[in-house]
Order: C-alpha cells, then sequence, then structure tokens
C-alpha cells in the first residue's frame, strides 16, 4: 500500500488533513517535524534558532530517507521537505506526493498568530510567503498531484485525495 505523502506550503492544511486522512483510512500519521523534534529534544523554532536551518535539512533528510522506507502511512512533510530533490525521490519510492496550495493571502491569515513559524518571523511576512512559494513553485510543481486549499474544504479534500488512490489502484 502506497504512502500518501502531503506536501505543500506552511498553513495549507496539511498537518490537519493528514491527521484525518490517516484515521479515516486506518492508516499510521507520520509527521516528519514531530519527528525532527522528538529525536532532537527541542522544537523546530529552537533548532531554526539554535543550529540552523541547513542542520534542520539534514536531520529532515535522515528522517525522511528512514520514514520512506515503509509502507502504508500518510506522512505530514514540512513545507520544505521536498526543496531536496533526494527527499522527493526517496518520498516517491513507495508514495503518491500530493501538494497542497493556498493563495498567499489566506496563508498569512491562517499563519500570522503562530509564532512557530520561524521562516515568517521577518518585518513583511505576507511579502516573505509571496517570496517563498515563488522561489518554491518549481519543487512544488514536481509533485505527481495538487490539490487547492484556499477555501479549505476537508470533506471536498479527502473525496479528491480518495479518488487520487482509487486511480492509482487501477
Amino acid at each position: 500500500m502506497k504512502n500518501i505523502i502531503v506536501t505543500g506550503f506552511m498553513g495549507t492544511g496539511k498537518t490537519t488533513i493528514a491527521k484525518v486522512l490517516a484515521k479515516e483510512l486506518g492508516r499510521v500519521y507520520v509527521s516528519i517535524d514531530e519527528r525532527i523534534e522528538k529525536r532532537e529534544g527541542e522544537a523546530i523554532t529552537d533548532i531554526f534558532k539554535n543550529k540552523g536551518e541547513p542542520y534542520f535539512r539534514k536531520l529532515e533528510k535522515e528522517i525522511i530517507e528512514i520514514i520512506s522506507k515503509k509502507t502504508g502511512q500518510v506522512i505530514d512533510t514540512g513545507g520544505g521537505a521536498i526543496l531536496n530533490e533526494e527527499n522527493r525521490i526517496n518520498l516517491k519510492k513507495n508514495g503518491i506526493i500530493i501538494c497542497f496550495w493556498s493563495e498567499p493571502r489566506v496563508i498569512f491569515e491562517r499563519t500570522k498568530k503562530y509564532v512557530h513559524r520561524p521562516l515568517l518571523n521577518v518585518e513583511n511576512p505576507e511579502e516573505r510567503i509571496k517570496e517563498l512559494l515563488e522561489m518554491r513553485r518549481a519543487r512544488y510543481e514536481k509533485a505527481d498531484f495538487h490539490i487547492d486549499t484556499t477555501d479549505f474544504d476537508m470533506d471536498g479534500i479527502i473525496k479528491k485525495i480518495n479518488e487520487i488512490m482509487k486511480k492509482q489502484k487501477d
């Protein structure tokens, strides 16, 4: 049973949807970020602050390499995970990559109250969102499927994912 890998920019609903999807399908839910925090014994924001983004990305790559060898999971990646081509290749070996996308203004509204978003701890976070989305666009477009979560219709999104997975079996 192929893994379902949910990726995309922060604030697109990856974690919320992945948890519901895993429960509905009776699959194991795996959060790459949670695995990193558990391994390091500190929050992602602290890892970024104390050890830097390159260190975080190294951990992320190690965790993805391990996790992607298993099957039957719903994997919730961080927003930058598939920017690394090796991560994308590893995740694809046993899975289908579904990228969530939302309008920048919606992402800003969803993320503005959270201080645990290290890449948005800048003077103008909405502008930073637009910059990061544009920088990541080419990598996100390499996902197998794309779902717009701007309007965030949980039932509709789950239905689309189930349709995608059904077609993968046919």
